[in-house]
């Protein structure tokens, strides 16, 4: 991670020929169809509020990404398996579980981070309070176990559960920082596979499992979404220096402002040792935050972390072409040029 050439990063925009473009989403919507309504089938609760706090999360406006990705793979697997068409109800519903999950963690996050916006809206804790939010969020959770116990499978329970594991770990990474400069990146790393890529990773693992009985096969999907989940939030958080607020749907700068140095902060340190100290009191001196993001747009970190983040989807791409060639397969790989061309 120290040296990045630019020279072999290709253009993005031509990876793939317009014969062979799959558009994810188009694709992926088919099986995504009442997405929404089947959470909120599993969120069946009787309690008033409890059912407004589920709702109003899952109102069907969010993209879905994490979802999409899980009946691409699913379907890409079973292609490469059999060449069977259809996506199992099994593997549909790892990709409910998998959505369940992800917001759990952020109605918890938001507690965590005291945020005030998500998605362009109010937060749960902003609007019904920080006790009723971690509760909507272990209800939210509790829902998913139900759902994947339904499944009936041992060892789909083991690879999902990982993940609820590793949610919890990565939040603690956070909460804790490295004194030694040279350890603080892969602390970076490990929290952010932890927080972001492992639920990608397990949830393509899980749906390669059920499709597939070749272990390779699983390996195959579990590094593609190793490698998606982390290329999107190392380019998560360069948007967090070079976009507006209105773009991104939450305040920008907002992780320095929660104490926190991400790979921008980190690359920038090299060109500005100063920003150590910062780092290290979390940025809690009046004027650090201004500080330390005058410093990161001043250095190169914007561009190193952009150049992790294509690295990191270069070796997506490398893992998901070893299947046999699907439409679907297709649209993963475009799914990397997605995730590094996204701006918000």
């Amino acid at each position: 991670f120290h040296h990045t050439s630019t020279s072999h990063l290709c253009s993005c925009s031509k990876t793939i020929s317009d014969e062979k473009y799959q558009d994810p989403f188009q694709l992926g919507r088919k099986d995504l169809k009442n997405l929404y309504e089947d959470i909120k089938k599993e969120l069946l609760v009787s309690a008033a509020e409890l059912k407004e706090m589920c709702d109003y999360y899952f109102d069907g406006r969010g993209k879905a990404f994490r979802p999409m990705i899980v009946v691409l793979m699913a379907r890409a697997c079973n292609i490469h398996h059999n060449n069977s068409k259809e996506v199992q109800a099994s593997q549909r519903s790892v990709a409910i579980i998998a959505e369940m999950i992800h917001t759990a963690s952020l109605v918890h996050d938001d507690v965590i981070d005291d945020a005030n916006s998500r998605r362009g809206k109010r937060t749960l804790n902003q609007i019904w309070g920080e006790r009723k939010a971690v509760l909507a969020g272990d209800f939210i959770l509790s829902a998913a176990s139900v759902a994947l116990a339904r499944i009936g499978n041992t060892t789909i329970i083991s690879v999902l559960t990982q993940v609820i594991e590793d949610l919890v770990r990565g939040e603690f990474l956070q909460l804790g920082s490295k004194e030694n400069e040279n350890e603080r990146f892969a602390h970076y790393l490990e929290k952010t596979f932890k927080k972001t890529a492992s639920l990608i990773a397990n949830s393509c693992k899980a749906v390669s499992i059920l499709g597939c009985p070749d272990p390779k096969v699983h390996e195959i999907a579990y590094q593609y979404g190793k490698n998606v989940g982390i290329a999107f939030q190392l380019i998560d958080d360069v948007l967090d220096f070079t976009s507006c607020a209105d773009h991104l749907g939450k305040p920008t700068a907002a992780d320095l402002k929660l104490g926190l140095a991400t790979g921008p902060v980190l690359f920038a340190c090299r060109q500005f040792p100063e920003m150590n100290a910062m780092i290290m009191r979390r940025f809690s001196k009046p004027g650090d935050v201004e500080r330390a993001r005058k410093y990161v747009l001043q250095s190169d970190g914007v561009q190193q972390t952009t150049y992790l983040a294509q690295r990191y989807c270069h070796a997506a791409t490398r893992e998901i072409r070893k299947l046999r060639p699907s439409p679907e397969r297709e649209a993963l790989v475009h799914l990397t040029e997605m995730v590094l061309m996204r701006d918000k």
